[in-house]
């Protein structure tokens, strides 16, 4: 299958008081159109610099990635900007929704912004397929945490992405409301055929996945794959 995420002996380093710190060294992997993949390893290990890097959020130190077939390291910051909102969708744990406009409002937005006829329409529709039909005039701080999530998936779907980027999706909801909010990304992902890649510290989770990138002291150390015939 053709890669729609390309990393390439990925290094990012930043200054410190101390000198160089090195977060990420010599990260590199391909990610199939259509997988669904876990960035996972302990608090530190580099996950989210990654995942920020796959999205053109920042620019590697070294190396290259390969987004949808262009290389985010020879675009600038407009260019980069361009591509995210054409092909990238992201959930974040602290959900990121603007509190001034509605739940239907937030989704209509990314639409509006690309200029896509019958937005409000097409809002609707994915606040309905996220179980959000009848809240869509409630501000953000009138749902509940499970519910925020539900309209920042819809959000991140409205621009019908080819990647959609997670970080900790879950990481702020209880068991029960988390369990929903995996399984509505991951029925997404089948129906539109969005390639889904997450951070996240929790197993379970991951362990939906297809594959599973496991970082330790910024390195990529193991590449695990779901065995042929198990369901991610």
């Amino acid at each position: 299958m053709t890669a729609i995420v390309s990393a390439q002996h990925l290094t990012r380093k930043v200054a410190t008081s101390a000198g160089s710190l090195e977060i990420l060294s010599d990260v590199s992997f391909d990610i199939a159109t259509g997988d669904t993949v876990a960035i996972v390893g302990a608090s530190g290990s580099g996950k989210t610099t990654l995942l920020g890097l796959l999205a053109g959020l920042d620019l590697p130190t070294s190396g290259r990635v390969t987004l949808a077939g262009r290389d985010l390291t020879a675009l600038d910051e407009d260019s980069r900007a361009a591509l995210r909102a054409s092909s990238v969708g992201f959930v974040f744990q602290s959900f990121q929704l603007l509190p001034a406009l509605t739940a239907l409002e937030n989704v209509m937005l990314p639409l509006e912004l690309a200029g896509a006829p019958a937005a409000r329409a097409s809002a609707r529709d994915l606040l309905e397929r996220v179980g959000l039909g009848p809240r869509g005039h409630h501000y953000p701080r009138q749902l509940s945490g499970g519910e925020q999530q539900r309209v920042a998936i819809a959000r991140a779907f409205a621009g019908t992405p080819r990647v959609l980027f997670a970080d900790e999706p879950t990481g702020n909801l209880d068991n029960a409301t988390g369990a929903e909010v995996e399984a509505l990304m991951f029925a997404l992902n089948r129906e539109r055929a969005v390639t889904l890649v997450l951070v996240t510290h929790d197993e379970a989770l991951a362990a939906r996945c297809g594959r599973r990138l496991r970082l330790a002291g910024g390195r990529l150390v193991a590449d695990e794959r779901a065995a042929p015939g198990v369901p991610a």
